[in-house]
């Protein structure tokens, strides 16, 4: 979870890959015009975020058993409470950096739908993990591959669930 241009895609796909589950990219549910929308320049709201929730949260409950990894912004505690009432066992692994890093990183990405003029309406609604969450909370300027290693010990620590 995160805003974007933290990291979601890259540190996502590869601790699937390390864990060997699927991963499946947050923006590919969006529906047409959600994506229409921001790439206009304008915010999502809560009601626009409705059924991209509820698809992401579909494919997460139809891995419960074995697992996955899906990159999702999950800015709000309302969003993640709904990710989690089909995915009781999610981790939100929450990749955080400066809004100068993210604007940097948005300023480079070629062919995304995300205008880096969204960046500051995505951390004004950016709620952090509550201490009751079931996740971590990472720095996203470190190296990936330390990224995914410590995401990787925490599951392991916590065992099955």
């Amino acid at each position: 979870m995160g805003v974007s241009g933290a990291g979601k895609s890259t540190i996502g796909g590869r601790l699937a890959h390390a864990l060997g589950v699927p991963f499946a990219e947050g923006d590919d549910f969006h529906p047409p015009a959600n994506v229409a929308k921001m790439r206009a320049g304008e915010p999502l709201t809560d009601a626009d975020r409705v059924p991209w929730l509820d698809s992401i949260a579909a494919w997460l409950g139809e891995r419960a058993a074995w697992g996955g990894v899906v990159s999702c912004s999950a800015l709000k505690r309302d969003y993640r409470d709904r990710l989690r009432a089909t995915a009781i066992d999610v981790l939100f692994l929450h990749l955080t950096t400066s809004r100068e890093e993210l604007a940097r990183r948005m300023s480079t990405r070629r062919d995304h739908f995300m205008p880096a003029s969204l960046l500051d309406s995505q951390l004004d609604t950016l709620e952090p993990l509550g201490a009751d969450e079931r996740g971590i909370v990472v720095d996203a300027t470190r190296a990936p591959a330390d990224l995914v290693r410590e995401t990787m010990a925490v599951l392991v620590s916590a065992g099955p669930t």
